[in-house]
């Protein structure tokens, strides 16, 4: 069984067992947290659509961990003006685990 669901306005396709990182959340390592933003549900016989939502599925995860993304550097200049600035930045990331898709 697999299932698309929405956080943050990103939709991921996933399974059960499946690990992926979204965008940052605010729960602790080790704690189990709930989606119902599900998009689509289907296995080898049907698929179930949400308009916008499949009404009843919920998807569980468990907090697997806190990560950052590797630096992007932004630089800006303008030229004959002396004018430049560099900045750094680092996306963060939650990595979640699929527990149960329901």
């Amino acid at each position: 069984m697999y299932a698309v669901f929405e956080i943050a306005g990103q939709q991921f396709k996933v399974a059960k067992e499946d690990k992926i990182y979204v965008p940052r959340l605010a729960s602790e390592v080790g704690a189990k947290v709930k989606f119902d933003k599900v998009l689509m549900i289907g296995d080898e016989r049907q698929t179930r659509l949400g308009t916008p939502y499949v009404t009843g599925a919920t998807i569980e995860a468990k907090v697997l961990g806190h990560v950052k993304d590797e630096k992007i550097m932004v630089f800006r200049k303008k030229k004959r003006k002396g004018f430049k600035v560099q900045r750094g930045h680092r996306q963060q990331y939650t990595q979640i685990e699929i527990i149960k898709v329901s």
